[in-house]
């Protein structure tokens, strides 16, 4: 019932998850990322723990492969979990169990990987991939372009309601962290359209944290 891909920039400045799914809120369980140490996503018949525990060995230095293994090791559940992971270096890694839903599939690629269950195809996270490492332009629009091909080659089986859309970068909190947590059409659309109004002041957000004396006004009233 998701689909999802986890990349990082090519410098490892950025590590970003963007992720789909007929179930609603699906970004509120399943994305989770961490500036300097990689991305996870976690889904199908979701346990969101697992996203921030592989994350901490991610920040300890360890490869994706072995934060993947160190996490189902802990786990009695593994086989009813998908894991997508990247780290800051090295080839990303999935996990898909063997109760994974329905058709399953997966991709990996140099700077990032993708998977999912209760596919239309299994076809679906590759084309994700070669979208991702086709498109030129910003970071968020590169993981945007994979989720729609993802949906472009089938998505899911049945119609996709939420997605979601998160990145990290040098500070300690997401400097994206968007959501369509249901749309009754075109949701993945929503969330292009939601990131196309948010891009160009993400860094003023950034700014406001880190320097808000001489943060940019917004041009709201009551904002001088």
């Amino acid at each position: 019932m998701t689909f999802s891909i986890v990349a990082r920039s090519a410098d490892a400045a950025l590590f970003g998850v963007a992720i789909a799914s007929s179930s609603p809120a699906v970004a509120a369980r399943c994305a989770h990322a961490a500036a300097g140490a990689g991305a996870v996503a976690s889904q199908n018949i979701t346990d969101p723990r697992l996203g921030p525990e592989i994350l901490t060995s991610l920040r300890a230095g360890t490869g994706a492969a072995a934060a993947l293994r160190a996490a189902l090791a802990r786990t009695p559940y593994g086989a009813y979990r998908q894991l997508v992971v990247i780290g800051a270096s090295g080839p990303p890694a999935v996990h898909s169990g063997d109760f994974a839903l329905g058709t399953v599939g997966s991709a990996l690629g140099r700077e990032a990987a993708a998977a999912g269950n209760l596919l239309c195809s299994a076809e679906v996270p590759a084309a994700m991939i070669q979208a991702f490492e086709a498109a030129r332009g910003a970071f968020a629009t590169r993981l945007l372009e994979g989720l729609a091909a993802g949906l472009a080659r089938g998505g899911e089986a049945g119609p996709v309601h939420s997605a979601g859309l998160m990145i990290v970068r040098e500070v300690s909190w997401p400097i994206v962290d968007l959501r369509v947590d249901w749309a009754d059409a075109d949701p993945i659309g929503e969330l292009g359209r939601l990131f196309a109004r948010y891009a160009p002041q993400v860094d003023a957000y950034v700014r406001r944290a880190l320097d808000p004396a001489g943060a940019p006004s917004f041009g709201v009233p009551g904002d001088p």
